[in-house]
């Protein structure tokens, strides 16, 4: 799951209080239960050539009932590791996959925690979804965040060798973030390191983001990973991540996450 909450179709109003987290829970259950979702769609560009999409990351969208977008920020840490978080990694990757199957030529990202491992919903929907259409694990790509990855670094190595094998390739997102163990990190062999968008941020011209992201960089290419710098929200910070070796580069700069991407028009709020 993702707490990036860019929707410039559907922002969520300024005025609105806080939803106590009892309010904000059901809200969400009764999101997923309705499924009042989408996926918006932000594109991860070639640095070499920005104008190419090297593929799309889809952010889960819930919505309550009057339309307007629950922010992820007020609920991601509640349902994380809980059985409606797999629900939300569910209801994604079904989209996920429905998407991939709408169009051919999509490579997409879909989040996922480590504790959709094993959960029979969401590994049915996965092998329903590979099953359907041959095309469509070689255009997959599943995304764990650091943290979630290294709490249980075994059973995400089990569970991503087997995927592998049918073309799923996997990221690990908000690289940098959190504490890595190097071992586990070999042990791995992700295809994908997403670098937090932390240490993106005025890369030109600071020094201690500059020795981050070069080390970050230099991991990726020894274990033949390719590197993503998140968050780039100016043409001089694209520059930056260009020089220092990234390979991909995501965010406002190329692309704001949509709801109806061009390539899409049957994209739409509610599925």
């Amino acid at each position: 799951m993702s707490v990036d909450d860019g929707n410039p179709a559907m922002p969520p109003s300024k005025g609105d209080a806080p939803c106590p987290q009892a309010d904000m829970i059901a809200a969400v259950r009764s999101a997923v239960a309705s499924r009042a979702a989408a996926l918006a769609f932000q594109p991860v560009v070639q640095a070499s050539t920005p104008h190419l999409p090297a593929f799309h990351e889809g952010l889960i969208r819930l919505s309550d009932p009057g339309g307007r977008i629950l922010p992820a920020g007020d609920f991601i840490e509640l349902v994380e590791g809980t059985e409606l978080g797999a629900e939300i990694d569910t209801l994604a990757l079904d989209l996920g996959l429905a998407a991939l199957r709408r169009q051919p030529g999509l490579r997409l990202s879909v989040n996922m925690s480590t504790h959709s491992i094993g959960a029979p919903r969401w590994e049915e929907t996965l092998r329903r979804g590979l099953a359907a259409d041959p095309t469509v694990g070689e255009r997959l790509i599943l995304e764990i965040t650091e943290s979630s990855a290294m709490g249980r670094p075994d059973q995400v190595a089990s569970f991503m060798r087997g995927l592998q094998a049918s073309g799923v390739a996997f990221a690990l997102d908000d690289f940098g973030a959190g504490a890595t163990s190097f071992r586990y990190l070999r042990d791995l062999r992700l295809d994908i390191l997403k670098i937090d968008g932390q240490f993106i941020g005025g890369l030109g011209h600071n020094t201690d983001n500059q020795a981050l992201v070069r080390a970050l960089v230099s991991i990726g290419r020894h274990f033949e990973m390719l590197t993503v710098g998140e968050k780039v929200e100016t043409a001089a910070d694209a520059v930056a991540c260009t020089d220092f070796g990234l390979n991909c580069l995501q965010g406002y700069h190329f692309g704001a996450p949509l709801l109806q991407p061009l390539w899409d028009e049957t994209a739409r709020l509610t599925a």
